[in-house]
C-alpha cells in the first residue's frame, strides 16, 4: 500500500524546544502530519501500515549560526534544497558578510564533499552536490549584480574557474564567462555616455521639442494626464528598487561608497529624489507668484487636489503622499485665506486624501489600503462625500467598460520604516556571538511585500510625454527659507499668526498632527539633488506620516525627518525597558540638511549618553557638552535638562523625535526668536 500526506486543517506545527550545537541554536517543532491511503480497502487488509493515520515529525528551524553553519542550512540534512531559507539568506546575507565569502564557502563545501571517500554516503554526497550546484544556480540568477565587481569581477573569475575544474558538465562556466562580457560592455557604454550618437541625438530632440512646442502651463496640463505621467515615472523607478537596499543596515549606509564603486541604495536613492521633485514642485507652483488674487491661488492648490485625486484612482500613493506633503508644509498649509477660498468638495477630497496617511496605529490605514488594493484591479471607492462617491462609482464602471486594470506604486517610506526599526530594535549578533538569523527573516517578511507590489506595478500601460517632463524640470523650486519668505509675503504673518485653529474649524479638515518637521520627502544629507537650492533643516524629508504645520513654531525649530514613528501603538519595537526614537543632527546655527536616523533609547539613559550616541550615530567627532538634546513637539520644541533620565523626561504622547543641536545654533534660534521678525529678501522667480 502507498501512503500520501493528506494537507488538511488537521496537520499542526507547534514548537517543541530549543536545540543547541556548536556554531547554531535551532527551534524545533513537533508537526503532526496526517495520512490517506492510495491503494484500494480490500488491497489493505493484513496490512500493518494499513492503521497509520498520522505521525508527529520533528522539524529544526535555524535561530542563529556562524556564517558556515548558515551557509550549511542552506542544504537539508537529507540534500534538499531548503527554498525558504535559500530566499532568506540570499536576500539578506549582505548585511553581515560579502558575497566573495558566501562563494567561497559553498565552493569549497562542493570540493569537499567530491573529494569525499567513496563509502555508504555517497549517493548522499552526490545528492547534496547537486543541491549546492543549484543553490549557486538560484543565486546567480536571482541577484546578478551581487557579481558585479568592476573591473576584474573576481567573484565571476572564480566561480567560472570551479566550474570548469569541477562542474564541467554543467553551463555555469559559460555562464559566468557571457556574465562578465556583458557587465564590461555596459561599464563601457557607461563611458562613453555623455559624447556618444545617442546623446547628441536625445540633445537635438530636447531642441526640436523646445522650438515647436509652446511651453506648458501648469494650469492647462489636464489633471488625468499629470496623474498619468507621474505614475509611469514612480512605476519606472519603483521597478528598478533593489529590495534589499531598502534594510535598515544597508540604508544606513546610503550616503557612503561601497566596496564596488557604486552609491549604496542607489535605486531607492532614485525613487526618494523623485519624491523630493513632486513635492517641491506643490509649493513651487503656489508661491511662485506672491501678487496672485487669492482665488488664483486657491485654484492652483484646488488642481493639485484634484491630481492627487487622480493619483488615488491610479492606486500610485507615492506620488499622492507627496502632493499630500507639499500641500501641508507650512509655508503653503499656513495660506489661511487662500485655503478659505477653496470650495467645500476641494476640502472635503483634500481631507479624505490626507486621511489615507493618518499616522494613527501604525498608519494602519495605508497599509490596509495597499494590502487590499495590491493586486486589486481597480481602487475602492467609497466616500463619505455624497458626490465624491458617484463620481468614483462612474469613473469605476467607465474602467470597467474599456477593461481598463490599474497598477499599484506603494508609498516606500512605509516599509524603510520597518525595516530600520527592525534594524534598530533586533541585535544583529546573539549573546552567543551568533549572527541572529531571526532577525533575517522579519526583515525578509517586508521585503517580499515590496516584490509582491513591484509585480503589480507591472500592470500600467502608460507611455512617457517628453514635452511634459520638460516642463516639470524647468519649474524653479525653493528651499524653506526662500517658501517661507514668499509665504509671509503672500500673507504677513500678522493676518495668519493664531488663527490656524479657527481655519481648520472653518474648513472642515484638521490636521492629523501638526508638525512641520515631518513634511518630508526622503531627504539625505550627502546628496547632490537636480535643484541646486537644496533643503534646509525642515525643508522636507519622506516621512512616514501626514505633515501639518505648526502654528506659532519657527520655521528654524523644524528638522528634516525620514521616518516616523508612532510612540502609541504597539510595536515589538517598543519595549518596557526601552523604545526606539528618532534623532537628528544640527552643529552649525545656518541651515543644515539632514536624515532622521533612529537609535535605541534605555529608560537609564541620561541626556549625555544620547547625545554622544547620536553623535556617534551621525560620525561626528565633536564634544557631547557642546550639544542640547531637544524633542520635537507639535507646539514647538523642549529642552532636556542636562541631568534628566530622557526616557521618564520625554513627551511620549506623540510621535517621539528628537534633535541634537550645538548650543551655539541653540543660541542663535533663540535670540532669531526673541526678535521674532523676518527680513524678507528679494527672490527670483
Amino acid at each position: 500500500m502507498e501512503l500520501g500526506r493528506q494537507d488538511n486543517q488537521d496537520d499542526v506545527t507547534r514548537f517543541w524546544r530549543e536545540e543547541r550545537e556548536e556554531g547554531a541554536v535551532y527551534h524545533a517543532y513537533l508537526k503532526k502530519v496526517t495520512y490517506h491511503t492510495l491503494a484500494q480497502p480490500e488491497c489493505e487488509e493484513g496490512n500493518e501500515f494499513s492503521r497509520l493515520m498520522w505521525e508527529t515529525q520533528k522539524i529544526r528551524v535555524i535561530k542563529a549560526g556562524t556564517l558556515e553553519r548558515l551557509a550549511e542550512s542552506l542544504i537539508t540534512s537529507k540534500g534538499e534544497l531548503d527554498s525558504t531559507f535559500v530566499n532568506v539568506f540570499f536576500a539578506t546575507y549582505r548585511t553581515y558578510t560579502t558575497p566573495e565569502k558566501v562563494l567561497q564557502l559553498l565552493t569549497e563545501r562542493y570540493k569537499s564533499l567530491k573529494n569525499g571517500k567513496k563509502d555508504a554516503d555517497s549517493e548522499l554526497n552526490a545528492i547534496r552536490q547537486r543541491a549546492i550546484k543549484s543553490v549557486i544556480s538560484v543565486w546567480f540568477d536571482t541577484y546578478p549584480e551581487d557579481f558585479r565587481e568592476p573591473p576584474d569581477y573576481p567573484c565571476l573569475h572564480t566561480l567560472e574557474q570551479f566550474a570548469k575544474n569541477y562542474v564541467p558538465d554543467s553551463d555555469l562556466a559559460i555562464r559566468a564567462q557571457h556574465k562578465i562580457e556583458k557587465f564590461q560592455k555596459e561599464l563601457a557604454g557607461k563611458r562613453d555616455a555623455g559624447i556618444g550618437f545617442n546623446s547628441f541625438c536625445e540633445e537635438v530632440d530636447q531642441m526640436i521639442l523646445s522650438d515647436y512646442h509652446q511651453p506648458l502651463n501648469f494650469g492647462d496640463i489636464p489633471n488625468q494626464h499629470f496623474a498619468e505621467q507621474l505614475t509611469y515615472r514612480d512605476a519606472e523607478l519603483f521597478k528598478r528598487v533593489v529590495p534589499h537596499h531598502c534594510l535598515g543596515a544597508v540604508w544606513a549606509r546610503r550616503t557612503r561608497k561601497n566596496g564596488r564603486g557604486g552609491t549604496v541604495a542607489g535605486s531607492v536613492l532614485a525613487t526618494i529624489e523623485q519624491f523630493n521633485r513632486v513635492s517641491l514642485r506643490v509649493i513651487a507652483t503656489v508661491l511662485k507668484h506672491p501678487d496672485l488674487k487669492t482665488s488664483q491661488r486657491a485654484k492652483i492648490i484646488q488642481k493639485w487636489i484634484d491630481i492627487a485625486h487622480e493619483l488615488r484612482n491610479l492606486k500610485n500613493f507615492s506620488s499622492l503622499k507627496a502632493i499630500i506633503s507639499g500641500l501641508q508644509a507650512h509655508s503653503v498649509y499656513r495660506l489661511r485665506k487662500t485655503w478659505l477660498a477653496l470650495p467645500k468638495e476641494s476640502l472635503d477630497l483634500f481631507e479624505e486624501l490626507s486621511g489615507i496617511f493618518s499616522n494613527e496605529n501604525n498608519q494602519m490605514v495605508s497599509r490596509n489600503l495597499l494590502m487590499k488594493e495590491a493586486t486589486a484591479k481597480f481602487p475602492e471607492v467609497d466616500s463619505s462625500n455624497k458626490i465624491l462617491r458617484r463620481r468614483n462609482i462612474q469613473k469605476r464602471q467607465s474602467w470597467i467598460e474599456h477593461g481598463i486594470v490599474q497598477g499599484t506604486v506603494p508609498y516606500l517610506g512605509t516599509f524603510l520604516t520597518d525595516l530600520t526599526m527592525i534594524d534598530t530594535a533586533v541585535p544583529d549578533m546573539t549573546e552567543d556571538n551568533l549572527i541572529n538569523f531571526d532577525k533575517r527573516r522579519k526583515e525578509f517578511e517586508v521585503l517580499a511585500q515590496i516584490k509582491l507590489l513591484q509585480s503589480a506595478s507591472q500592470i500600467y500601460h502608460l507611455e512617457e510625454d517628453r514635452h511634459f517632463w520638460l516642463w516639470f524640470d524647468s519649474v524653479r523650486v525653493y528651499d524653506e527659507n526662500e517658501s517661507c519668505e514668499l509665504s509671509i509675503a503672500i500673507e504677513p504673518i500678522q493676518d495668519s499668526a493664531g488663527k490656524m485653529k479657527k481655519k481648520s474649524a472653518t474648513m472642515g479638515h484638521r490636521p492629523s498632527k501638526v508638525d512641520t518637521n515631518r513634511f518630508s520627502l526622503f531627504m539625505c544629507g550627502g546628496m547632490n539633488f537636480e535643484d541646486k537650492s537644496g533643503l534646509s533643516s525642515g525643508a522636507s524629508t519622506l516621512g512616514d506620516s501626514p505633515v501639518s504645520p505648526t502654528p506659532g513654531m519657527s520655521h528654524s525649530s523644524s528638522t528634516s525627518s525620514l521616518f516616523s514613528y508612532d510612540s502609541d501603538y504597539s510595536s515589538p519595537f517598543k519595549l518596557s525597558d526601552g523604545c526606539v526614537i528618532k534623532v537628528g543632527l544640527e552643529s552649525s546655527p545656518g541651515p543644515s540638511t539632514h536624515v532622521y536616523k533612529s537609535i535605541m533609547l534605555h529608560n537609564t539613559d541620561h541626556t549625555h549618553t544620547v547625545i554622544k550616541r547620536v553623535l556617534d550615530k551621525y560620525d561626528c567627532k565633536e564634544r557631547p557638552e557642546d550639544f542640547s538634546l531637544l524633542q520635537i513637539l507639535s507646539d514647538g520644541e523642549f529642552l532636556i535638562p542636562e541631568s534628566a533620565n530622557v526616557f521618564y523626561a520625554m513627551n511620549n504622547s506623540g510621535d517621539v523625535s528628537f534633535v541634537v543641536r550645538s548650543k551655539k545654533a541653540q543660541e542663535a534660534i533663540n535670540s532669531h526668536r526673541k526678535h521674532g521678525k523676518i527680513r524678507l529678501k528679494k527672490l527670483s522667480l
